[in-house]
């Protein structure tokens, strides 16, 4: 199954290039960079300046898919281990 918006809560987002557009700290957003490890609750990005880790609760992403599309999503929805959000079921998405 290939990556798309509809379905990029149930895929890793590892390799991903990733941008902070909303968070509840100020000094997070505009952060910029691929995604390289996540938790159960933050996600970490490599950026020029280093490695930043972010919690997911506070943040909304924008993600870029490998076909170029743009996806924002809220980092709510993405709570819990990676490997736990196949099982998870996604409302209203």
């Amino acid at each position: 199954m290939r990556r798309s918006p509809r379905n990029i809560l149930r895929h890793e987002l590892i390799g991903l290039r990733a941008r902070v557009a909303e968070s509840r700290n100020p000094c997070q957003v505009g952060i910029e960079g691929v995604i390289v490890d996540e938790t159960m609750k933050t996600i970490v990005i490599e950026t020029p300046r280093g490695r930043k880790r972010v919690f997911k609760e506070e943040v909304k992403l924008v993600l870029w898919l490998p076909d170029g599309t743009r996806v924002l999503v809220d980092g709510r929805e993405l709570r819990g281990r990676p490997e736990d959000r196949l099982k998870k079921r996604v409302r209203g998405w």
